[in-house]
Order: structure tokens, then C-alpha cells, then sequence
């Protein structure tokens, strides 16, 4: 063999080599091919409370021009000569012992908002009446459409009301469903369902964030029913 093929053996030798080092030390491959992803049903809400969402109109919230409280009355409307603050507490407390023209001195409430018993005694407990919508959401979502009237059937609607404990009432201040929710978890799904029957009831719009938050929370009650009162 001469020297000038010599060299070209040693050559390639030299490079078949350096090749079978590379492949040596080159991390293996994994093959992908018959690998699925698998993704998180997406859980559909379907009872009542969700077919009367989708029938609100979904708007931004309306300027709080000209709101103040009194544009839904000057204070608890009376009916047969009861008002209506004694008439949602005679509903929503356990045991209650009334006094003179339907005042409602004691009772137990089971506070639906932070899931806590709290004894109620008149002038002494921390239980106020919570308009489940805002009246100030209600006033940026269409309520300063309607006449004075309806405004204040609206403020004293049973659907709209709920005795609550008093420091989660001011917690919920005037927000929605997107920026408050109980922290009793278990209440959330009624508490959003009395939302969209009140904002059906008088022709209330939604905010987009405002509809996603009712929709994940009726996620978790795909079933959930439209109370009724």
C-alpha cells in the first residue's frame, strides 16, 4: 500500500471514530408520537340559573351619576304595618320572637355569608339587611331606567334581600360577583343564582367579568335552580 492511500485509511478511520463518540454522548431521543395531552372536562352550567343568565344583556357598568339612596325610597317600605327590615328578619332567623307591630326582637341566624351562627337581639347585633345586588350596581346596570317606583319595589323585594352578618355586608360594599363572593363557599351558588333573578326581575344588565364570575361559580352547581322569592 502506498504511502498517500495509507494515509487516506487512516483518515477515515480517524472519522468513523470522532462520528461513533458524538452519537455516544448525544442524549437520547424520546419519541413523542403516541403521547396524548389530556385537558380538564370544561363543566357546563345548565339549570335554571344559568339559562337566565344568558338572557341578560352584557354591558359596562352605566357612570354613578346622580345615584344616591334615596333614588330607591327614604328607607324600609311598609307593608301591612310591617317593614321590611323586620319582615326579611321574621324570614331568615331561626326561633324569632317578635314584639309589638312586627318588630323582631331575637332570634338565631344562620349567617349565610361567612357560615357562622350569630345570636340576634334587637340593638344589639352585628345583622343587617344586605341587597343582594348593590343598589349603586343596580343603579350602573340599568336600574336609573326604571321609575321611581320600581326602584323602590326593587329595594324591598324579598328576592333582593338577605339578613347577613354586618362586618360581611360592608366587606361586599357595592361590588358584583367579580370583585365579592361569600366566604362561606357553600353559599355561592345560591347567592349568585338571587343575582341573576333580580337582575332578570328588572331587566339588570351583567359586565363581562361580572358574567365570567357567575359562570365559574355556577360551574360548580352545573344544576343550579332560579329562586323563585
Amino acid at each position: 500500500m502506498n504511502t498517500r492511500l495509507r494515509r487516506a485509511v487512516v483518515a477515515l478511520i480517524s472519522l468513523i471514530g470522532f462520528a461513533l463518540v458524538v452519537l455516544a454522548a448525544a442524549p437520547p431521543v424520546i419519541e413523542e408520537a403516541n403521547q396524548t395531552t389530556v385537558t380538564a372536562p370544561t363543566i357546563q352550567a345548565t339549570g335554571s340559573a344559568a339559562e337566565a343568565l344568558e338572557t341578560l344583556d352584557i354591558k359596562g357598568r352605566a357612570p354613578k351619576t346622580d345615584y344616591a339612596r334615596t333614588q330607591f325610597g327614604s328607607g324600609w317600605a311598609s307593608i301591612n304595618g310591617c317593614d321590611t327590615r323586620n319582615i326579611i328578619l321574621n324570614r331568615d332567623l331561626t326561633g324569632p320572637v317578635l314584639g309589638e307591630n312586627c318588630t323582631v326582637i331575637s332570634g338565631t341566624l344562620n349567617d349565610p355569608y361567612t357560615g357562622t351562627v350569630i345570636s340576634f337581639v334587637r340593638g344589639e347585633s352585628d345583622i343587617q339587611i344586605d341587597h343582594v345586588v348593590a343598589l349603586s350596581n343596580a343603579w350602573q346596570t340599568g336600574a336609573q331606567l326604571l321609575t321611581r317606583e320600581q326602584r323602590i319595589q326593587l329595594a324591598n323585594d324579598p328576592l333582593e334581600l338577605i339578613a347577613a352578618q354586618g362586618e360581611a355586608n360592608q366587606q361586599k360594599s357595592d361590588g358584583d360577583a367579580a370583585t365579592w363572593l361569600p366566604s362561606n363557599k357553600g353559599f355561592r351558588c345560591e347567592y349568585v343564582a338571587r343575582q341573576i333573578a333580580v337582575k332578570q326581575k328588572y331587566a339588570l344588565w351583567v359586565t363581562p367579568p361580572e358574567k365570567e364570575a357567575i359562570l365559574s361559580v355556577l360551574s360548580t352547581c352545573p344544576e343550579q335552580a332560579l329562586p323563585a322569592k
